[in-house]
């Protein structure tokens, strides 16, 4: 019986889970929350309509190791002085964490390789 847990992640399912993370609801959601299977059901819900089948697991987990990767280079980096490795999303999870202002599409990092080459789902949600 596969699981599909250790399933690689493709870019696309990285964007779309990221996408879907910096919805404002979702992240006042995931904020402080200590039980959150529902928050991440909601977002498994979500790439399902995107036509991505992970389950709220794999999502927390996906959405954790991005957290801790973020937060393991920001100390690296503020150890070392300057960034000498970066992180794949890194723009992305940082615009994410450090609360950029939304702008008018939902997404403040318009530049951002999240939205480069990839259609914007924020539209199909809404």
């Amino acid at each position: 019986n596969d699981t599909g847990a250790g399933k690689h992640w493709s870019d696309n399912e990285v964007r779309a889970l990221i996408n879907i993370w910096s919805d404002e609801k979702i992240q006042q959601m995931l904020e402080g929350a200590t039980r959150n299977k529902e928050i991440f059901e909601e977002i498994a819900r979500r790439l399902m309509k995107r036509g991505i089948d992970r389950d709220w697991k794999q999502c927390r987990t996906k959405y954790k190791n991005l957290k801790y990767e973020y937060r393991a280079l920001q100390k690296e980096n503020e150890h070392l002085g300057n960034p000498r490795r970066k992180m794949r999303f890194y723009d992305e999870v940082d615009c994410i964490l450090r609360r950029q202002p939304l702008g008018t599409s939902g997404w403040a990092c318009e530049s951002s390789s999240l939205l480069s080459g990839t259609k914007n789902f924020s539209d199909e949600i809404k």
